[in-house]
């Protein structure tokens, strides 16, 4: 692996800054300017100056600094890359991965929104020929720019990482090599947010889709093991693992965005047989969604472009709607907001209450947090329905009875922005 910069240790405390809202005009010209290059295939050239993926990378790396420079250096650009080999590149390929760090307080704790940079045609391996790319993934490069431009102007807890990944098309090479990357630093990540075909409202079969987007997770785990499955099970926890509550914490924020859309929470990973670069953070055990589209349009996804029988093939950027684009950056935005200003989640979360009319409830301290907010619901619903505010680390809920509710707890910063909620099940020895 080489590393050509390294996350900065800064301490950030201000206010944050008025909120803007994601300009569609933006997003339109990103998205414009990365189709410009042509083709961003993986296997594409990294060194010529107006084509291919390295022209692309650096483009984005640039606009990143120049966010950065906008903030007073509140953004450090840097480059991770590795060589993946596998049947898409049987000669090996140096996968680069473009990142943007905009340091918090605890520059270890880390919020993730990105998008994959590079594209492709019908054929996986056809790295000459134009391959736009607009909505699969210039719509998600441009939303984490947008995202930058924004937040830049606010300052956070949490180390926001704003990501454009390559070698998604040839094996979510870019993907894995950011999850590893977390793992081997030991980031405590609060949240991956994927965007990956994002920008476009009508389908395959020309019906508009513009009110909703689809938002993928897991609820057991990847990375749990088949004993901890079942305990899940046994505790009644499978819809609300870290990846579940991410994605409910998003559909939350999402509800009070006005004029916003409908977030759709999708129970499984990715679409049906498919997957993404929010895979590979699965399977480390961190918490990661996949946004994507209300509808596809799958004559504009991996196609050579073309017109066959007056049928219209190819991912250009007239089949996109870029207000609809800006909705999706601003679900996103509120959603990093919100985790980023929290503390982290709880890390464990055990309740009792067998054989009584109350349950008992304790979970690990988190630090930086001002109090802790514990929820409940009845066992028949999917919503978190009530709850009441601690300061301590463990309380008594008088009159739920444990086997008819279920029982989660979060950390909450002073101004009261609130982490993911964490499923409290039974202690394990």
């Amino acid at each position: 692996m080489r590393i050509l910069a390294v996350l900065p240790a800064f301490l950030l405390a201000a206010p944050a800054a008025a909120q803007t809202q994601p300009s569609p005009a933006r997003l339109k010209a990103d998205v414009e300017k990365l189709v410009g290059f042509g083709t961003r295939h993986t296997l594409s050239s990294p060194d010529h100056p107006t084509r291919g993926i390295g022209a692309a990378r650096r483009w984005f790396a640039t606009e990143l600094s120049r966010i950065g420079e906008g903030c007073g250096g509140c953004i450090e650009t840097a480059n991770l890359a590795r060589t993946f080999t596998n049947d898409r590149a049987p000669n090996g390929v140096e996968v680069v991965d473009v990142l943007g760090f905009q340091p918090g307080r605890n520059a270890k704790r880390v919020v993730i929104v990105m998008g994959h940079i590079d594209s492709r045609v019908s054929d996986p391996m056809n790295a000459t020929s134009d391959a736009p790319g607009a909505n699969d993934d210039a719509s998600g490069v441009a939303l984490v720019l947008e995202a930058a431009r924004i937040l830049s102007k606010e300052k956070f807890d949490a180390t926001i990482v704003y990501a454009a990944l390559s070698g998604e098309e040839q094996g979510l090479f870019g993907g894995q090599l950011l999850a590893e990357t977390a793992k081997e630093r030991g980031w405590t990540v609060s949240a991956v947010l994927n965007n990956d075909i994002v920008g476009n409202t009508i389908g395959q079969s020309g019906t508009r889709v513009a009110d909703r987007v689809r938002l993928f997770s897991e609820g057991i785990r990847q990375v749990e093991s088949l004993d901890e499955q079942v305990a899940r099970r046994a505790d009644g926890g499978e819809d609300d693992g870290p990846s579940r509550a991410l994605a409910k914490a998003a559909d939350g924020v999402a509800g009070k965005l006005p004029g916003g859309l409908d977030v759709v929470l999708v129970r499984r990973p990715d679409r049906f047989g498919r997957g993404g670069d929010h895979t590979p953070f699965l399977k480390l055990g961190y918490p990661a969604v996949r946004f994507t589209v209300g509808v596809e349009n799958y004559d504009a996804q991996h196609q050579d472009l073309r017109t066959e029988n007056g049928r219209i093939y190819g991912d250009t950027v007239d089949r996109m709607d870029f207000g609809y684009l800006a909705k999706v950056t601003a679900i996103n935005v509120a959603t990093i907001r919100r985790l980023a200003s929290a503390p982290a989640a709880p890390a464990n979360v055990t309740i009792g209450g067998a054989l009584a009319s109350d349950t008992s409830v304790k979970w690990e301290p988190v630090p930086g947090a001002s109090r802790y907010r514990v929820h409940w619901r009845r066992a028949d619903a999917q919503d978190w329905q009530q709850h009441v505010d601690v300061a301590g680390s463990e309380t008594v809920l008088k009159g739920v009875i444990v086997d008819d509710h279920f029982v989660g707890v979060s950390a909450l910063a002073a101004d009261g922005s609130e982490s993911l909620v964490t499923f409290g099940g039974r202690a394990r020895r």
